[in-house]
This record gives structure tokens, sequence and C-alpha cells, in this order.
């Protein structure tokens, strides 16, 4: 990708308040049409959102789009509607025991909340403060309980598809485990045996950085050096021996491509307990058969950098947008398409807008743990928020739901709505592309006033 070296936080700011505009003006008019009862709105066919009886995981990006426009615009409707849905509809997701996704729902949601309080942009209320600390606590043990035991104390968070499957998205539903470790709760098992959550985010970090990366080492005959931060969407194991058995994938083309958006969660998930486990104490490492600070500090950034590094040199065009798998069937129609903008119209393969505005979070918050040192991730992310604020990435049409174009949900199944003049997905939007260019534009936004916020 080409990286303008002179990009700053501060030029991108006219166009983060045009976006921000465009977008409050669409959460509040999705929300005015939308019924609950019908679900969670998960993408766009013909500019309309649609819902999917899936696992409802994108409600949570749903009312927290509300609350980052809130936070962009300080518009008082946003932040009521969000706090009027989270009350009402928000309580399973807390409970619920048969997914991985908590940190994508309930960070979102309870987490923002609690972050606009703690910053003062809210009134506090400590009621209101505990009762989104009490569900973040709760969240983040049901999370971890969704657990497979490896030799050797290891193991992971296991995916919806059952205890053999690790899939690289938990990465970045990880946060809720480590908000709750903050809050000082563990997950209370069998005989009141106390699990530490800090043990489990990083015993989940390490297993994922393991069998989901890969270093140019020779893992198999594909892992080699050019290909350094290469992302498998799914690790299978032997659950009964902890067997490492194959990598595998459920919405990429093959197990030994990189879909993207699995890249992309890689990317952030890893940047961002980078972050979290720097601003911890020693002391919080003290629990036996934990990593030590330097050790889990050393493993994350090596998964971070890798997998930034293959964004910026392998996944992504020249605009610094990416196709939706870098190893899709027909890329070699497009010719050298790494020296060329993506292009989302071409007759081939759709790009993935949602994965480019997840990795360009990843980029500047990997670029920002280094300081002077981080400079080129800081800019490349720059650089991939700069072409999304711009058309025909940002959705100007008022007529249209979407906030982001051009992402892709799940190609393989055919999931994604194909225009009538159209070959390919193309044109429409989803409820977490939305939700992750509003969070990256947050971000950018503090950056320009010399500010910056975590998830913790």
């Amino acid at each position: 990708m080409q990286v303008n070296e002179a990009l700053t936080p501060q030029a991108l700011a006219a166009g983060i308040q045009r976006a921000a505009a465009l977008a409050a003006e669409k959460t509040l008019r999705l929300d005015r049409h939308w019924r609950a009862a019908d679900g969670a709105p998960v993408f766009t066919a013909a500019g309309r959102y649609t819902a999917r009886s899936w696992t409802q995981w994108t409600q949570g990006f749903q009312y927290g789009n509300a609350l980052l426009c809130f936070d962009l615009t300080g518009d008082p409707e946003l932040l009521a509607l969000a706090r009027r849905h989270v009350v009402a509809g928000m309580a399973e997701h807390l409970t619920h025991t048969g997914v991985h996704d908590h940190g994508f729902n309930n960070i979102s949601t309870y987490g923002q909340l609690r972050r606009l309080m703690l910053e003062g942009r809210i009134e506090r209320n400590e009621w209101e403060l505990r009762f989104y600390e009490l569900a973040l606590k709760v969240s983040g043990a049901v999370q971890a309980a969704r657990w497979t035991s490896l030799p050797g104390g290891r193991g992971y968070i296991h995916s919806f598809n059952g205890s053999h499957s690790l899939f690289i998205d938990t990465m970045r539903t990880l946060r809720v485990c480590a908000v709750a470790h903050q809050l000082g709760h563990a997950l209370l098992g069998e005989q009141d045996a106390r699990v530490n959550l800090l043990g489990r985010v990083l015993a989940h970090a390490e297993t994922s950085a393991q069998f989901n990366i890969y270093y140019g080492e020779g893992r198999d005959s594909y892992d080699v050096p050019a290909l350094r931060g290469r992302t498998a969407h799914e690790a299978i194991f032997n659950p009964a021996g902890g067997a490492f058995r194959c990598p595998s994938s459920q919405q990429g083309y093959s197990s030994f491509t990189t879909w993207t958006r699995g890249l992309a969660w890689a990317m952030l998930g890893f940047a961002e307990q980078l972050e979290f486990v720097r601003a911890l104490p020693a002391s919080e490492f003290e629990c036996g058969g934990m990593p030590g600070p330097s050790e889990a500090c050393a493993m994350l950034e090596r998964a971070a950098r890798a997998t930034c590094d293959f964004y910026i040199h392998q996944a992504s065009a020249l605009d610094g947008i990416c196709y939706w798998d870098t190893g899709a069937p027909q890329l070699d129609r497009l010719g050298d398409w790494r020296s060329n903008p993506a292009e989302p119209y071409n007759d081939y393969e759709p790009v993935d807008s949602s994965a480019s505005a997840i990795a360009a979070q990843g980029l500047i918050r990997l670029g920002h743990v280094f300081g002077d040192a981080g400079r080129d991730y800081t800019q490349a992310g720059l650089a991939v928020v700069h072409r999304l604020l711009d058309e025909p990435y940002l959705s100007t049409d008022p007529a249209h739901e979407g906030i982001l174009l051009h992402s892709v949900y799940h190609r393989p199944n055919g999931w994604d709505y194909v225009p009538p003049s159209a070959k390919i997905p193309c044109g429409e939007s989803c409820m977490w592309g939305d939700y992750h260019l509003l969070e990256v534009l947050l971000l950018v936004a503090r950056l320009a006033d010399g500010r910056y916020y975590t998830f913790f």
C-alpha cells in the first residue's frame, strides 16, 4: 500500500465531522423504523438493513453506533436511544453461554457507556456505573467459561462451532474478559475453584498466536517468510487430547489463504491486548502458571507486528483497502491488484471495507504503542481511514441505510447482496463495518485533539 507520510489526524478532522453527521442521521433513522422483534440488523440489501437470525452478534454494534455517534457529535437523542435499548434488550447477551462474541455485544454497549461516564462525557451516577460494571463482569466470566483445555495449562475460548474450534475473531471479543479482570472479577467453577480472567486472556492469546498466525518458520508447506503474518480464520483441535489438527476457514476461501476480516480481527485484537497488558502492574502476573509481563508483551507484540506487516505488504491494495481474501480464486483476473487502488465495482472479487476499517484501528493502536518507532503503522492506518472517508466507501446517499459501503459478510455461503447489474457483492453495508468505521474515526478524532482512549 502507498502511505502518505505527511498525513495527520488533524488533516482528517473535517472529513470525520462530515462522516459523523451522516452516521448520526442514518443511525437515528434506522432506529425509528427498526423493530427489535425482528432481531438485530446485520447487512444491507439494496440499501436497506436486513436481519439474519444467527446469534444476534451485531446487536451491540447497532446500539454502539448510537453511542459512538453521540461521542462524535454530542447529540443527546443518540445517547438516550442507546441507553433505552441497552437496558431493555441487552441482558440476554450477558449470559449467552453459546457464543464467543461477548466482547462484540457488551463492550460496544455497556463498555462504551462506562467509558463515557468515566471520561465525564455523561454525568456520573454511581448506581448506573455499577450497573454497567456488573454487566461487564458477568459477560467476561461467561465468555471465559467457554474453555477448551490443552496440555501444559494452555487452552482457548472455543467458538460457537464447538469445543474443537478456535476462531481468530475472539481476539477482538477477548477484551470483555480483560475488563472483567480489571474490575476485580473472577470466574468461579466447581467447588469454588477460582479462575483468573487475566490468565484466560493470556492463554487464549498465546494459543491464537501460535496456531492461527504464521511467522514464516515452516510450520507447514505454505508457511514461508514472504507470507509472515498470514492468518487462519479457524484452528481445529482434538479436544479429547488437545492435539492441533489443522487450520480451517468458515468465511475465507480456504484454510491456506487469508480471510482479510480474520486478519483484521487479529491485528486489532493483539494490538489492544498489548495496550492492556502494558498498562498492568507487574503484581497482576503473579498468579501461578501465568507468563510474566515481559513474556506476555513479547508474545502479543510478535503477533501484532506480523499481522500488521502482512496487511501493509500483502493484503491491501495501493490505497490500503483489501479484497475479501488474499487467495480469492479470481484475484488474478485483476492483474497486479496490489499496485492499483482497490476496485469495488469489478466483475471478479469483492473488496471488504469492513476488514479495512478494523485493520486501520489495529495499525494506529500498534503505532501508538511504540510512539515514534511505530510511525509506519500509524501512517498506514491513517491512510486507510483517509480512503474510507471518501466515496465510494462513505455512504453519502441518505436513502441508503448503511454508513460504510462495500462490506462483505459471508462470501462462501453467498449471503451478500449482489445488485442486478453486478456480478459480485458491492455497494452494501454491514453493522460491524459501520461500527468499526465509527470506532476508528473516534480514535483519530481524539488523536487530532491530543487525546487517546482504550477499551479499558
